[in-house]
């Protein structure tokens, strides 16, 4: 195992030869994702180690993530939200223009960020259990993992329609 986070680390990476196994880790939260999960993301996939040639996204428990970490989002005044935007931006960018394809594992509540992350994923692989939503809007919050472009952009004009 090489790059693996401590135990408490909302993310950890396990490398077994040239591929990457990266493990959300907050399943008491259904792996809803906090800053430091975000900004571990973005620099793995910045500079993921030589030997990796390919990455799988993995969540541990039921869920494999129900998005932003709201109690970590309600004490951000607007301009330190529109930063976390950023981030989120900058780091599913990496994931989704990186060097390494990346294979997501989805079951249980995809929803929010964690719809948004799988979405920077290059194959999505879903068990029965997955379910996908994009409440963002509902909840009056800025869409900051690009959720709503990269859907468009892969579902194309005719697959958004009812």
């Amino acid at each position: 195992m090489i790059g693996a986070l401590e135990t408490t680390a909302p993310l950890t990476v396990e490398i077994d030869g040239n591929v990457a196994t990266v493990r959300l880790r907050r399943p008491e939260r259904a792996n809803a994702l906090n800053e430091a999960a975000v900004t571990g993301l973005g620099e793995f996939f910045a500079s993921p180690p030589a030997e990796v040639r390919a990455a799988v996204l993995v969540a541990e428990g039921e869920h494999f993530c129900s998005g932003l970490d709201l109690a970590e989002h309600r004490s951000r005044s607007p301009f330190e939200a529109m930063d976390h935007s950023r981030l989120w931006h900058a780091a599913f960018d990496r994931i989704e223009h990186g060097r390494v394809p990346v294979v997501a594992a989805l079951r249980g509540a995809v929803i929010g960020g964690g719809l948004e992350l799988a979405l920077t994923a290059h194959v999505r692989v879903a068990d029965p259990t997955a379910f996908y939503s994009l409440p963002k809007g509902r909840l009056g919050i800025f869409v900051g993992g690009g959720g709503a472009v990269r859907i468009g952009r892969l579902l194309g004009p005719t697959g958004c329609e009812r």
